[in-house]
């Protein structure tokens, strides 16, 4: 079997032939095939199942033609271990039974039993594990994410309770970090052991902080997840989310492999904030896939020839996508994305032989 391992090559910062391309989250209603799966089954309902989660999973594989296939999953997930009761409520997102309001409903959080209460996702992971030609990624919801919507009960547009608990009781707030943090070190390394080749931490929402909020509430359990899970030999990618540009000077320090942008920041602003110390991915408006097609690659052009510049690149969206998003129009992006990049990198090649002449 031929196994594609250009994502993993880009995101060490190692030469490719083309750019490797996957969407976030790329397993999802833009595609008929997945809409009559969830005619039957909810998500949660599909991720008990771990035969059909991996069916999901590898859709996009084969119809797009990307190269990595990312886990059908959800955030909250995990959050059922630890003593959290929620559903996902259409059109609404994660809806929290018992939200976390006060310093009694931190202590109460229990320690996640990845193999006791999640065995389906890792059973999921060792199939695809056996079964995809191309590298899995696995992800989990990063602290102020998940901690958003267990305090506010449901998603937010202001984060009112999240951040007033994060103000007016720092000790209750640190200490949620903390569990929220252990949760997601013990989770991600179950998913590496049961066979995932990459992870990325979805931080969605933090760029609603300003810097000095990141830097005093968030990001020291940041730090600390990828450095305790630093002995992984599998790449490890931070996504702050959107609007998180004005976040990147912060992160010099993660030790993570790899930086998701969104699109309010260019690849070269990007990398400049980073200290050019990490392999980027990004930045593609996702309301652009519903320009016609060839105002989709001129902007697919401009962020490829950005990404070009200095080594470690990986084509994708700033956000995830959206249902009304096309299919076709997917796969022809992912197809000029491979022909555009192909050619630009043999040509930069031939070009640099040539000045050896």
């Amino acid at each position: 079997m031929s196994y594609n391992d250009r994502f993993i090559r880009a995101v060490r910062q190692e030469p490719v032939d083309r750019v490797p391309v996957w969407y976030m989250r790329q397993a999802g209603r833009y595609d008929p095939d997945y809409r009559k799966i969830k005619e039957k089954y909810s998500l949660l309902e599909i991720c008990q199942q771990p035969e059909l989660a991996a069916e999901v999973t590898m859709m996009p594989v084969k119809k797009l033609g990307v190269d990595a296939a990312i886990l059908y999953s959800d955030i909250m997930n995990p959050v059922a271990s630890i003593g959290i009761d929620f559903d996902i409520v259409a059109n609404v997102g994660p809806v929290i039974a018992n939200p976390i309001r006060s310093a009694a409903d931190v202590e109460r959080l229990k320690p996640i039993d990845v193999e006791g209460d999640l065995n389906h996702v890792l059973e999921t992971i060792r199939i695809l594990d056996r079964e995809l030609e191309v590298p899995l990624i696995t992800f989990a919801g990063a602290p102020f994410t998940i901690a958003s919507y267990l305090i506010e009960g449901r998603p937010s547009k202001n984060y009112l309770r999240t951040k007033a608990l994060m103000y007016s009781e720092p000790e209750v707030w640190h200490k949620l970090m903390h569990k929220l943090g252990d949760m997601v070190i013990t989770y991600l390394r179950a998913h590496m052991a049961a066979g995932g080749k990459a992870f990325q931490l979805f931080d969605s929402w933090v760029g609603a902080l300003a810097p000095h909020d990141f830097r005093t509430f968030v990001l020291p359990t940041i730090e600390r997840i990828f450095a305790e899970l630093s002995d992984l030999p599998q790449p490890k990618i931070y996504f702050p989310g959107v609007a998180s540009g004005e976040l990147l000077t912060e992160l010099h320090d993660v030790q993570a492999n790899a930086i998701g942008l969104d699109w309010r920041v260019s690849i070269p602003e990007g990398r400049r904030r980073l200290g050019n110390r990490f392999a980027v991915q990004g930045n593609l408006d996702p309301v652009v896939l519903t320009a016609p097609q060839q105002v989709i690659e001129a902007h697919a052009k401009t962020i490829i020839d950005q990404g070009l510049q200095q080594p470690g690149f990986v084509f994708n969206l700033g956000h995830g996508l959206f249902p009304e998003a096309s299919l076709d129009k997917l796969k022809d992006l992912t197809a000029f994305v491979h022909r555009y990049s192909a050619e630009a990198i043999a040509a930069g090649k031939a070009e640099g032989a040539s000045s050896h002449v």
